[in-house]
This record gives C-alpha cells, sequence and structure tokens, in this order.
C-alpha cells in the first residue's frame, strides 16, 4: 500500500482537494438521509446503524470508501444545530467562514505550547486575546475550550492571590461547572445564594457575604443556561466592593451581547468582574471550541507558569522566543484564535452585532407566538434568545414524555428546565436564518405530538 499523502506541504492542497469534494458529498448524502434535525429511532436505532455501518473498525486491509461512509454516517446521525427545529442546547451552527478557517488550522496543526511549533498562530492569538480583553473592559485574556475550563481557571487565580481558604459564592442559578472546579480545586464547599427568580438575590447575597468569613469569590451569571437570564450585575458588584469580594462573571452565552448596540447594555456592570467567562462558540458562531477568559490583572498569570526546558528553556525566552506555556493549564493546544480571528475580521463588530440581534429578534418572535396561543403557557419573555415554554393541558411528567417523543421520531430537538417549581420545554434560537414559518411549524409539532 502507498504512503498515505498528508494534508500540509507542498502537495497538501492537491492531495485534500478530492478529499474536500468527498467530505461534502457525504455531508450532503448524510443530511438528506437525515431528513430533519435528528434521526428518528433512538439511542438503540442509531447505535445498530452505526455498528454496521462500520463493521470493523480496524480491518487488516484498509477501506478505501471509509472518509465517505463514515462522514455519511456522522452527519446523518447527527443533531444538526442549522435545522431551525434543533434549539434546545446552547450549541450554535457554525458560520462558513469560521468552520474554513477550521479547516486550515487542522491541516497546518500548529500547537501552542512553544513558539518554533506556532510562529503565526502565537502572535494572532495575542491579536486576538487583546480584542476580547477590549470588549469586556479587560486587561488580558486567555483562550480556552469553553465556559468549564474558563471558570476553572478563575477559579484557579483566584485561590493563588487570594489562598485556599477561598469561598466561592454563588447563585443557586449558576452553572454547573462552578461548584465542580471549587471540589477540583480542594476549596471549602461553596455558599449557594437564593435565586428565587432566576437571577441571584443581591440581598441574600449581601447577607451571605455578611455571614460567612472570607476570602469571598462572588460568581454571577450574565446568560443563566436554563432561561438565558442576566443576575443584577451592577448590584452584585456594589455588594462585592462593600464586602471586599473578588468578582467573576460567567457570560459564556451572553457575552457575546457585547456585539450589539442594541443589546450590549445588558451587561453593564460586566467591566467591573475581575474575571469574565466567555464562549464564542455559542453567540459568536464558532466552531467548537472557542472559550476565552478575561482577567483584570494580568501579573495573576504568574500563578500559570510552567518549566519544561524543551518547551520554554531560559536562554530561549531571554533571547526573545515568546514563553507560551503560562497561557493556558493544556499543553498541545490547536489554534482555535484562527476561526475567531476570520470570523472578526470579516464580519467586523457591525456583522457580529447584526446575527446577535437577529437570534434575539427571533426568540421575541416565538415567546410572542406562544403568549398568543391558547394551549401554551409562556414562563417570560427572553432576555437573550432563550424561551421556556409549556403546553397547558400536560404535567410534569408527560412534558418530559413529548420531549422524548419528539427527540426519538427526529421531529425536533427542545431543551428542558425546572423553573418556579415546574419543567418547562425550552428552545434556544442561535440560527440566525431561521425563518418565522419555522417558529410557526415548532409550536405546531409541539401542540400536535403526544407519546403513544
Amino acid at each position: 500500500m502507498p504512503t498515505p499523502p498528508l494534508a500540509s506541504g507542498p502537495h497538501g492542497p492537491d492531495a485534500m482537494r478530492p478529499l474536500l469534494d468527498t467530505v461534502l458529498d457525504a455531508l450532503q448524502a448524510g443530511n438528506r438521509a437525515r431528513g430533519g434535525p435528528l434521526p428518528a429511532g433512538g439511542p438503540a436505532a442509531i447505535a445498530a446503524l452505526v455498528r454496521d455501518t462500520v463493521g470493523d473498525l480496524l480491518p487488516d486491509d484498509g477501506d478505501p470508501h471509509a472518509l465517505h461512509d463514515l462522514v455519511r454516517l456522522l452527519a446523518q446521525g447527527a443533531a444538526d444545530p442549522a435545522d431551525p427545529l434543533c434549539a434546545a442546547h446552547l450549541h450554535c451552527p457554525p458560520l462558513a467562514v469560521a468552520a474554513s478557517a477550521d479547516l486550515a488550522a487542522a491541516i497546518l496543526n500548529p500547537s501552542l505550547d512553544s513558539w518554533d511549533q506556532a510562529p503565526a498562530a502565537s502572535e494572532l492569538e495575542t491579536l486576538v486575546t487583546q480584542a476580547l480583553a477590549r470588549e469586556t473592559g479587560a486587561a488580558d485574556a486567555l483562550i480556552t475550550t469553553g465556559g468549564t475550563e474558563s471558570n476553572l481557571l478563575a477559579l484557579l487565580l483566584a485561590r493563588e492571590t487570594h489562598g485556599s481558604a477561598l469561598q466561592l459564592v454563588c447563585g443557586a442559578n449558576a452553572h454547573h461547572s462552578l461548584p465542580r472546579a471549587a471540589w477540583l480545586l480542594g476549596l471549602p464547599d461553596p455558599v449557594v445564594v437564593p435565586a428565587p427568580t432566576g437571577t441571584l438575590d443581591p440581598t441574600a447575597l449581601d447577607a451571605a457575604l455578611t455571614t460567612h468569613p472570607g476570602p469571598h469569590l462572588v460568581a454571577a451569571t450574565a446568560g443563566t443556561t436554563d432561561a438565558g437570564l442576566i443576575d443584577p450585575l451592577p448590584e452584585i458588584a456594589a455588594r462585592s466592593r462593600a464586602h471586599h469580594a473578588r468578582l467573576h462573571i460567567d457570560a459564556a452565552y451572553g457575552g457575546g451581547l457585547l456585539f450589539s448596540d442594541r443589546h450590549r447594555h445588558r451587561l453593564t456592570g460586566l467591566d467591573a468582574a475581575h474575571t469574565i467567562t466567555l464562549d464564542l462558540h455559542k453567540l459568536g458562531w464558532q466552531p467548537l471550541a472557542a472559550g476565552a477568559l478575561t482577567l483584570s490583572d494580568p501579573a495573576e498569570l504568574a500563578a500559570l507558569t510552567h518549566h519544561a526546558d524543551y518547551l520554554n528553556a531560559t536562554d530561549d525566552t531571554d533571547a526573545g522566543l515568546p514563553d507560551l506555556l503560562g497561557r493556558s493549564l493544556r499543553t498541545s493546544r490547536r489554534p482555535d484564535v484562527l476561526k475567531i480571528a476570520v470570523t472578526f475580521k470579516t464580519l467586523g463588530r457591525t456583522g457580529l452585532g447584526t446575527l446577535v440581534d437577529q437570534v434575539c429578534a427571533i426568540a421575541h418572535q416565538f415567546a410572542d407566538l406562544v403568549e398568543q396561543h391558547p394551549g401554551f403557557e409562556l414562563h417570560a419573555h427572553p432576555v437573550i434568545s432563550t424561551v421556556l415554554f409549556r403546553p397547558t393541558a400536560h404535567t410534569d411528567t408527560s412534558l418530559a414524555a413529548l420531549r422524548r417523543h419528539l427527540l426519538t421520531t427526529g421531529r425536533a430537538v427542545l431543551g428542558r428546565a425546572h423553573l418556579d417549581g415546574r419543567r418547562w420545554l425550552k428552545a434556544t434560537f442561535l440560527n440566525p436564518h431561521t425563518h418565522p414559518d419555522d417558529l410557526t411549524a415548532l409550536l405546531t409539532l409541539v401542540e400536535g405530538n403526544t407519546p403513544e
């Protein structure tokens, strides 16, 4: 068997062109075979399809059709975030320009753990992190894999600054990664503050900061996972200052509002945070992964200082080669900055802001449809692009069964949330191409489908 061609190098483009045609054809065939937002049949049927298609995964002799067959399989068995009826999660359909840039990153395959592996990518990362820091009123930023890693880094930097007695104080609405990060870092059990309306209560926060000894790290949320709600950031910042508490804001979802002139006012108070979590694979339309952590004091990054002679030898650093190991907890790191940089440069702030405005408007249109329909109940009008609703005739149990029925029949992908003591269906709109007819179709589908 001849040696397979490489993706990069002088002959890489010629080797890739026919393979890209194969991939695109397979994606198209898989999408046609799926025929909707999710494959029908449920877990057992999809597992059988995968196993039957793959057969022997590591045969003695290779299969020249494997690329087409497995890409087609993946597309056929995918939940397609570009389908208007796929609206369960904070999982965006990526922009074509961003996915194209990500292909280039995969082909060149630089790793951002030493300058000699990624000369241009490391400088591009500097430009991207500077841009993200400016947008949030911070001084520096780190590229991460998403909100979970960003939240972990935020707690780590706080612990190294304030000591291992640091007490995380967060709302009952906070992302699950925050208490988990406290556990991973050996911090005391978090103080969980009530969030009776879905957002952190500043009065209850004040009481918690008064009752529990410091030092404190207050974690607020700008865009909750369940309902897309934003904590009262100015009030939380004021209470944190009064108690000399450090403030972290998890804006993994809501941070994208910064691009919108119409909606960025909802993030007033964001710049009071010591650290801020961002996720551009949500309201940034990037392929996974594209997260960031911005911080107000770059000197705190000294806590990440790490030495490995083969990556950041002292004499190399003294000679001017950038030391990249202190920019992440990871060693090998793909250049996720390329797709972000290409998107920023291609669309600009206006283009990104337009996308944000579109999905927020779509969510409001859907909320209006729900509110006007006598057979449905709306939880509240959306703050960002998430709408919670439920058919009035359903109990919590039958509502959960209805959602699973839509999933396993491949008709619609809706999320679930539990607020105000009840279960709700959740529609998160991140596809700017969603049409009003799609919204009507989604509501009609929920109304007309019940489990067998």
